[in-house]
Parts: C-alpha cells; sequence; structure tokens
C-alpha cells in the first residue's frame, strides 16, 4: 500500500507581533526548514518528529511512503495567506495525483492564517474533498491543538501527544499509522465521540509530568487498553483567538463515549488548572531564597517571552529583574539567562572578541498584546564566549535535532551571563547554555525563556521540582495567565480562565 505523507507545523499566537510568512517554514528554526520529495524521507529518518514514528511503523507494515511537503515555523502570529495557500497548494496538487491509498498528516493543530482561522481544518477539508470518502486520512497533532469539529469530521482518525514537555513526537506518529492500519482492517470509519471543556487551560498548567494532568494521562493510557479505544486529550493552545480555542477530549472505537465520560470527568473540573505565578522581581527573590536551602540550581521560566509559544525571545523584563537585585553580585556569574534574540547584539559582541568590553544595548523592544517591551538593557559587555549558533540537542526532548542559532555570544554583565542569538528558540536543552560555555550543573539561577519545555532537560537538574522551578510573568507576547488577553472572537461559553 502507498501512503501519502505531508507536514504543516505552525502554533499561532494571535496577539504576537510578527506573522509567518513563507520565509519562516524556509528557515524552520526550532524545526527542520521546509522539505518535499525524497529528501523529506531522509529527514524523518534522523530527526525525532511525528513523521519519524509513522514512517517506522509504515515500513513495519511493507507500507510504501509517497513524500509530499514538510514545513514547519516557529510559533508566532497568523500565517500569512499567501504561505498558507503555498503550503496547501503543494500538498493538494500531489493528493490530486491519486498515487496512492492512504495520506498521514503531520499537523500541529494550533495553526491560523490570514483569513482562515481553522488552519488544519481548511487543509483537511480540501485534502479530503480531492481524495474522496474512500481513502483513509489520519494526523497526529500536538498536545496544544485547538482541535475543531471541522478537524474532526475531515479525519478518520486524529492522534495527538500525551506528554508535555513533549517527548513523544515519535511514539505519537506510530500511534497515527496504528489508527491507519484499524481502519484498514475495519474498512470503515470507526466511531468518533468528542467533547469540549469550556474553559481555557493556561499553558503553564499543563504540564504532565506531576499533579493531575500526569494522572488524566496515566488514567486515558489505562482506559484504551480496557475498552479497546484510541482516546486523546488536547488541553489547548490559549492564545489562538477564534471561536473553538478551548481544551478537546476525543475518543475513537465503539466504546468512544464512555472513555470520553471518562475523561472529562477527570478534567472538568476547573480550579485544579488554576496557576502560582511569580512577578519578574518576586521570582528572582524567591530563587535567591530558595539558594538557602540548596546546592542546587533553581530555574525561573520566563513563560511570557517564550519563542516555542509566540515570543519574541528578545524582552528584557528578567534580565533587569536579576540586575535590580544585584543576583550577579550574590552568585558572580553562577547566573545566566538564555535565549535572548537579539542579531545586532550578538554581530556586536562577536565584533568584539572574546574578553572584550563594551558598550551595548540588548533587546529589541517590541509592542506587545498590552503595550510596549521592557526597554533595552544598557551597560557595559564582556565578551565570555562565540559560536557560530550550530547546536545539537543532547536532552530528551528532539534528541539529536539541530537547531542553527546563527552568529551568537555569551556575554556577562554584573555577574549575569546571558546567551545572546540570532534566532527565536526556547530554552528548552542544557545544550543552548553549553553551547558558549555556560554549565547549567554549576550555576544556582538560570532564567529559561520556555514555558514548560525546558522541564524534560533541566527538571533533573534541582532538587525539588514543585519548588524549584518557578513561573514569572515577565513582559511578553504569550500570557501565562489567558484572562488577561483581549480576546475579540472566543465566544461568551467559554471562559478565559478555568
Amino acid at each position: 500500500m502507498k501512503v501519502l505523507i505531508a507536514g504543516f507545523k505552525h502554533e499561532t499566537n494571535t496577539f504576537a507581533p510578527d506573522l509567518a510568512p513563507w520565509s519562516a517554514f524556509e528557515a524552520g528554526e526550532i524545526f527542520p526548514s521546509a522539505v518535499r520529495g525524497e529528501p523529506m524521507l531522509a529527514m524523518l529518518d534522523k530527526v525525532p518528529v511525528p513523521g519519524m514514528g509513522f514512517l517506522r511503523f509504515a515500513r513495519e507494515q511493507g507500507w510504501e511512503a509517497v513524500p509530499s511537503l514538510w514545513c514547519g515555523a516557529v510559533p508566532s502570529s497568523y500565517v500569512t495567506a499567501e504561505a498558507f495557500e503555498k503550503i496547501c497548494a503543494e500538498i493538494c496538487a500531489d493528493v490530486k495525483s491519486k498515487q496512492f491509498e492512504a495520506i498521514y498528516l503531520d499537523l500541529h493543530g494550533a495553526a491560523m492564517a490570514e483569513g482562515v482561522d481553522d488552519a488544519e481544518g481548511e487543509l483537511l477539508a480540501r485534502v479530503r474533498a480531492l481524495a474522496g470518502d474512500d481513502i483513509p486520512i489520519v494526523a497526529s497533532l500536538d498536545l496544544h491543538a485547538n482541535v475543531t469539529h471541522q478537524m474532526l469530521a475531515c479525519a478518520d482518525a486524529l492522534l495527538s501527544f500525551r506528554t508535555y514537555p513533549h517527548i513523544d513526537y515519535v511514539e505519537t506518529g506510530a500511534l497515527a499509522a496504528e489508527a491507519l492500519r484499524r481502519r484498514l482492517l475495519h474498512g470503515r470509519r470507526e466511531t468518533i465521540y468528542c467533547a469540549r471543556l469550556p474553559f481555557l487551560i493556561p499553558v503553564n498548567s499543563q504540564n504532565t509530568t506531576f499533579g493531575k494532568p500526569k494522572a488524566i494521562y496515566d488514567r486515558l493510557a489505562q482506559i484504551d487498553v480496557e475498552l479497546g479505544t484510541l482516546s486523546n486529550f488536547c488541553m489547548g493552545f490559549p492564545s489562538s483567538d477564534f471561536a473553538e480555542c478551548a481544551p478537546m477530549i476525543w475518543s475513537i472505537g465503539e466504546r468512544a463515549q464512555e472513555a470520553v465520560a471518562q475523561l472529562e470527568a477527570m478534567a472538568s473540573e476547573p480550579t485544579q488548572w488554576r496557576l502560582n505565578v511569580y512577578s519578574a522581581q518576586d521570582a528572582v527573590k524567591e530563587a535567591i531564597r530558595r539558594n538557602e536551602a540548596t546546592d542546587k540550581p533553581v530555574v525561573i521560566a520566563d513563560t511570557q517571552d517564550n519563542p516555542g509559544i509566540g515570543g519574541t525571545g528578545s524582552t528584557t523584563g528578567m534580565l533587569h529583574a536579576l540586575l535590580e537585585a544585584r543576583a550577579g553580585a550574590v552568585f558572580p556569574q553562577r547566573v545566566a539567562v538564555a535565549v535572548m534574540n537579539d542579531p545586532a547584539f550578538a554581530a556586536q559582541a562577536i565584533a568584539a572578541g572574546v574578553g572584550a568590553r563594551f558598550r551595548g544595548r540588548l533587546g529589541q523592544p517590541s509592542m506587545l498584546w498590552d503595550g510596549p517591551s521592557d526597554p533595552p538593557v544598557e551597560g557595559e559587555f564582556t565578551v565570555k564566549a562565540v559560536s557560530d549558533g550550530q547546536v545539537t540537542y543532547k536532552g530528551p526532548k528532539m534528541t539529536g535535532f539541530l537547531a542553527e542559532l546563527g552568529p551568537s555570544a555569551c556575554v556577562e554583565i554584573d555577574g549575569v551571563l546571558v546567551v545572546v542569538a540570532s534566532a527565536k528558540i526556547g530554552a528548552q536543552d542544557r545544550e543552548l547554555f553549553r553551547f558558549v560555555g555556560v554549565h547549567p550543573e554549576q550555576m544556582k539561577i538560570m532564567v529559561v525563556k520556555s514555558s514548560n519545555h525546558f522541564r524534560a532537560d533541566f527538571a533533573p537538574l534541582v532538587e525539588n521540582e514543585r519548588t524549584d522551578i518557578l513561573t514569572a510573568k515577565a513582559r511578553g507576547a504569550m500570557a501565562v495567565d489567558p484572562g488577561d488577553l483581549p480576546w475579540q472572537k472566543l465566544p461568551d461559553t467559554i471562559r478565559r480562565r478555568p
């Protein structure tokens, strides 16, 4: 059997300042750059994305992969209309050939384009119209997908991640392939039943390593064994301003309704999703206080400037807070921030050279959803290291992925080390510190521009994940509290806060 494989990955924060043109998909940054044809299959053999898991399963089944287009771009505001139409056109051109018996799409599930609020639903609808009703279509989704009724109607099966930090990319692709195998055995579309929660869940409340989220996903796996279902819970991406932005539970199989009822009962109590958040200044004070009780690092998540959810990676609120608290004087060169996105500053540091001191201005001001960002940090910087920005991940999330950060440097100001790059990337792997000589194991305080993905590699460093990983609310394009955002399209039936 021949299976057409394609991919489209974008997480759209409609309140972020920057759009995603086609050049963003060509760059990739947190993804491989756009690729099509046979080179796509070579990429899927090397990079741990869901397509890798699907391709492995397909080969075990003796299925032949027919490659189309695979592309992904760093989260931002809307995908431009031009880029979305190009992506759809390339994939649909391959669908029109009908040189296959099934289709697999590696999707995110929270993409929005200019003029198209439900981008994945629109793509699936176009693919279904061309393929017809008899060709099976399955897709894998991110746990932060905003799953729509159109998406569920147009696909035979949708399968989502079950971990956040996402460490089950490959497993989810294999699960989508298993759903396709089941579809072929049944000879028809299996029953799908769904239920939407009537409130938004903050991203920082969605960590599945402990607490209620872990309990829900552990039970989800048990339910599938007991009932023979394929169940899913997407907690959603609460910064996509459209009518169906909300968590979705769905299941596939004869007992799907029973599975959904059990999961909905566990997830529907809103107060369990509420979050403890510090101001930037209080987070630094608490980190210093915790260091009196532990010899291990304390990690602060600069979540509102996380490039992985639409942040610019260039805001300075946490750096200002560290300097105001004289954290670098308390722990000289054992306080670090990563990754600041400022190509001009990185170029200035590289030109100055390792060991040089120069006067600089770090941070790129931008207009955020609630006003201008914090001002740049101005002062005397010392260049500690420089790099070409080629970084290979060694942590449990996307192990082996090559991130290309462009010209990069580590600088020091008042005892604080700052990793500065020429690309937007969330600090989800320790190598994003190490590549410029900063060793996380030796730090007392680390500020990461990330929301939760960093936990996969950084949680093992701290003494107690519950007390020594702090969430800070510094200025940024992603609201840690979705109730703060100026929603326009979200219906009143969906509460902004749990």
